[in-house]
């Protein structure tokens, strides 16, 4: 038991985002000696319908969390990890990546379809980037809409008629316990997630010394945080925003010479075409050289120019 008093979680306000705080509280409340309670706050990207992409890509999520660890309202941060900016910040620790959620999409479409079974023309619902990309480079013939929104208000689009389909996470999906609407879940070979989808950050100040302690002792996954360094450090070697069109999963797995990371990545024009699709391997000591050799060999065959067509 750690003698830290009432320990106050910073969180979105969504049903979402309060939901995988909640799991974080849970784990943790039996090692503190007083109440482990959540502190919802309003962040940029919850107060706007705009496409995100009109944030620069970058904490939209984020921001108000960190200003609010800041302060001392709060203190640890709950956050969807790949909401995280790549860059770092000096005042705030990754203290923990819990056990990662299944990061792989999934299709909610009507009439229990799957997306090569949707007519041609039919209107499939994303506010990503990157998945409006995939889609259109898998050449189904589908129409990309764009649509923002939590995860009820996305699904209720399928259900009035408004699109034929959506794509999500299904981490999102499995925490808030809507597995039964999927109809398709996305094998990587078509759609690689986003760098750290289905994984949460748990952050602290700097100076939070016990509560860093604390929260990655309980909580911190090495397998999550290997595969999502990785990710991030490849997102970040292509100098790329999390709303740009790239896709990475890491994969741990043990080798003849033990355990290795897989690291495979995409970016492709939000057209679909042309698409840079390529892996490296390694070993999960080095899980970021991994991922900037990665990010190299991608801008050497041209990604740079697929990362900055959102802001050009």
């Amino acid at each position: 038991m750690t003698e830290l008093g009432e320990l106050r979680v910073g969180t979105r306000a969504s049903l979402l985002a309060r939901t995988q705080a909640q799991t974080v509280a849970d784990r943790l409340a039996p090692v503190v000696d007083g109440p482990v309670r959540l502190v919802p706050i309003t962040t940029d990207g919850d107060t706007t319908s705009r496409p995100l992409t009109d944030f620069g890509g970058s904490g939209v999520f984020v921001s108000a969390l960190r200003d609010a660890l800041r302060r001392g309202e709060v203190d640890l941060a709950v956050h969807s990890l790949k909401d995280l900016p790549t860059e770092p910040d000096d005042d705030v620790l990754l203290a923990a990546v819990p056990a990662r959620e299944d990061p792989r999409d999934v299709v909610v479409a009507r009439d229990g379809l799957t997306l090569a079974e949707l007519p041609t023309g039919a209107r499939v619902g994303t506010g990503s980037p990157r998945r409006a990309a995939q889609i259109h480079a898998l050449g189904l013939g589908l129409e990309v809409v764009g649509i923002r929104g939590n995860v009820d208000t996305r699904i209720a689009k399928v259900a009035a008629g408004d699109v034929d389909a959506v794509v999500l996470a299904r981490a999102g999906l499995a925490r808030l316990g809507r597995l039964d609407d999927v109809t398709e879940v996305l094998d990587p070979l078509l759609m690689l997630p986003a760098p750290g989808q289905g994984a949460l950050a748990c952050e602290c100040r700097s100076d939070a010394g016990e509560v860093a302690t604390l929260v990655r002792t309980v909580l911190d996954d090495p397998a999550a945080r290997t595969a999502v360094t990785a990710e991030r450090t490849l997102l970040n070697g292509l100098e790329a925003g999390c709303t740009a069109p790239v896709g990475a999963l890491a994969d741990v797995a043990l080798g003849d010479e033990g355990e290795e990371i897989w690291l495979r990545a995409v970016v492709a024009h939000l057209s679909g075409s042309p698409l840079i699709r390529m892996s490296a391997t390694g070993s999960t000591d080095d899980a970021a050289g991994v991922g900037r050799r990665l990010a190299a060999e991608m801008l050497s065959r041209g990604a740079a120019e697929l990362c900055q067509e959102l802001v050009s």
